[in-house]
């Protein structure tokens, strides 16, 4: 079993993927195959609504100069599906949001690629927008009938500057749970 964890963040160590990498160390802990795919640096845009997906159903996006048909992939390939996102402006990064668009219609033109894998969200927030950021990840794993595991609390962590989230020991712990709940989830569904 494999579980791919997409860091949506403009900083490539920072707070969100220090919250994903503490859910992928549970699941590491229950033998589990994991990576951290960061998008900062790398080239992604939002859908250009040219419907080709939905007419090529090729599990392919149509636009090839960025990085969606690799995030694609390596999404089919894993069990599980982690995306993480700083909150900016009370909803995810743009890239975070890119991904969503354009990897959920490559999947739905394709008899939804990723249902009945594993999926969770974890956010990262200096102070407010949490709840509405947390949301948007949500939405897309219930519309792509991804399974969704609870945790102790809403998957976020507070803190800025980048380190600020271990200050943050209920956040922390949350992810923690939200690693051992999935890796639990993970075996009963794909055994």
């Amino acid at each position: 079993m494999k579980v791919i964890a997409f860091n949506g963040s403009a900083r490539k160590d920072g707070n969100t993927a220090i919250l994903l990498n503490t859910v992928l160390e549970e699941i590491k802990k229950e033998g589990i195959e994991t990576e951290l795919y960061q998008l900062a640096g790398k080239k992604i845009q939002g859908c250009i609504a040219c419907y080709k997906c939905m007419k090529n159903k090729d599990k392919r996006c149509a636009v090839t100069k960025d990085i969606v048909n690799e995030c694609i992939e390596k999404m089919i390939e894993a069990d599980g599906i982690l995306l993480g996102s700083p909150t900016y402006f009370a909803d995810v990064s743009a890239g975070t949001r890119a991904l969503i668009e354009r990897t959920g219609y490559v999947a739905r033109a394709n008899d939804y690629l990723f249902k009945r894998k594993v999926g969770a969200g974890v956010i990262a927030v200096r102070r407010g927008g949490a709840i509405h950021a947390f949301n948007s990840l949500n939405l897309f794993f219930f519309y792509q009938q991804i399974i969704n595991p609870g945790s102790s609390y809403w998957a976020f962590a507070i803190g800025r500057d980048p380190g600020e989230v271990l200050n943050d020991a209920e956040g922390i712990q949350t992810m923690k749970t939200l690693g051992e709940n999935l890796a639990w989830l993970l075996k009963k569904v794909r055994r």
